[in-house]
């Protein structure tokens, strides 16, 4: 393999082609700095969470497919990455996890305070360990919800010195979010994964998986606008989380019939949720006036 085919492995290994991922994971960062913030974070503080959000969840995308690489090659949406079409030896995988989550750890250590440094710790063992609970545990989402959540208490712990409620509460409302479009997409998989034996909320839920999901969406809009009204936010926030609704609601039609396509899409569509509930926050605790002057 030349050096431009297997850069370009590397680049799918880490799902560079596929940036959703990292919008789902930066979306609930970006919410929990300008909370704690109450509004725009120190400059540096955000560059130092964009990175390492681009940095974790490439280094999770690789670390998965480390521990997927025996099951991957027997799904048809995964068949063609890297690992299980053999371009990438498991060892390069593993080392390329290590390099990115390692870089990602010394962001943190050289820029901010012990406490975000502790709570990043937390983070990373979290992250090491989700590829693995597919074998042992029914319910992986609600794993990778904390995964994907953790960077609203390392925000909090970044710009405030402190983890209060609201952000715990917060991290709740992620891994609800977490569990509504990650259903969606385990029902893509979810004969293929019947058949090798790996455990989803799709399989869990079986024929209630559709319910479950605007269940989640609804649970996951409800704790926000509690978590909103703690903070004294204003219509802006709330506006925010409506207009995440309707794109919520927009989902039924795409997931109703069970059809891979749909199923995909409207995952990938969580995004522009995510985006809704931030545009909330960045209109509500930005002063108009001052702007306007």
């Amino acid at each position: 393999m030349g050096t431009a085919a297997r850069l370009a492995a590397y680049a799918r290994l880490v799902r560079l082609d596929k940036p959703v991922g990292i919008l789902l994971l930066l979306w609930p960062t970006l919410w929990g700095l300008w909370f704690a913030a109450g509004g725009a974070p120190p400059a540096g503080v955000l560059a130092v969470f964009v990175a390492g959000t681009v940095l974790m969840r490439s280094a999770g995308c690789a670390i998965n497919d480390f521990a997927d690489r025996r099951f991957d090659a027997h799904v048809k949406r995964t068949r063609g990455r890297p690992l299980a079409a053999g371009e990438i030896a498991p060892q390069e995988a593993v080392l390329v996890a290590a390099v990115l989550a390692l870089a990602a750890f010394l962001l943190v250590v050289w820029t901010q305070n012990l406490l975000t440094v502790g709570l990043a710790v937390a983070a990373g063992l979290l992250a090491a360990i989700y590829p693995f609970t597919k074998r042992f545990f029914s319910l992986p989402q609600a794993w990778l919800g904390l995964c994907f959540g953790f960077g609203i208490p390392m925000a909090y712990g970044a710009v405030t010195d402190s983890v209060p409620p609201i952000a715990w509460a917060m991290l709740l409302a992620n891994a609800f979010w977490t569990l509504a479009y990650d259903t969606e997409y385990a029902m893509v998989d979810r004969d293929d994964d019947l058949r090798i034996g790996i455990r989803t909320s799709a399989i869990l839920f079986g024929r209630a998986d559709l319910a479950m999901v605007m269940a989640f969406q609804g649970l996951f809009l409800a704790t926000m606008a509690a978590a909103g009204a703690s903070r004294g936010a204003g219509w802006p926030w709330y506006a925010g989380l409506a207009a995440g609704g309707v794109l919520a609601l927009s989902h039924w039609p795409l997931i109703r019939d069970r059809d891979r396509d749909g199923c995909f899409l409207a995952f990938r569509r969580n995004h522009w949720i995510g985006f809704a509930v931030f545009a909330g926050a960045l209109a509500d605790f930005t002063d108009w006036r001052t702007l306007l002057r």
